[in-house]
């Protein structure tokens, strides 16, 4: 082989070692790239305790309780389904009953939701797009 040759060999191996290291890591992330589960969606996508998501929806009415230190419980709901949330932490200024949240953390299997941040909206129009969109398609969208 000459030296040409072996060059061209080399970045063909080259090429086709990172096409497929690319599609090992799409294929394996695909059910990752989400960016929340909706509370009617836990079943259907059958999420294992433990395994760290994202839960969005609505702060459900009512459902807020405040607890000794910086403990929190509260409702998510999309209006169909609603998962317990609790959480130790301080709140985002803005959250409050009534509006989108996404929740990061983990789900343990007894239908609650170990939540380690809260992602809140930033003004009184918006609501995260993720929420809005899973709204819709729930058939529950309030546009104000």
């Amino acid at each position: 082989m000459t030296r040409k040759q072996r060059r061209i060999s080399l970045l063909i191996a080259a090429a086709l070692v990172l096409s497929a290291s690319a599609t090992l890591v799409i294929t394996t992330l695909q059910n990752q790239i989400v960016y929340f589960v909706a509370p009617s969606d836990l079943d259907e996508q059958k999420i294992a305790p433990g395994q760290r998501m994202r839960l969005g929806g609505l702060v459900a009415e009512g459902s807020l309780d405040r607890y000794a230190g910086q403990k929190i419980i509260f409702d998510v709901t999309d209006l169909v389904q609603t998962v317990s949330v609790s959480y130790t932490g301080i709140l985002p200024d803005l959250f409050r009953e009534g509006q989108g949240v996404v929740a990061e953390g983990v789900f343990d299997g007894a239908g609650g939701f170990k939540a380690d941040t809260i992602l809140a909206k930033h003004d009184e129009n918006y609501m995260p797009k993720e929420v809005a969109e899973a709204l819709k398609e729930k058939g529950v969208w309030q546009s104000n």
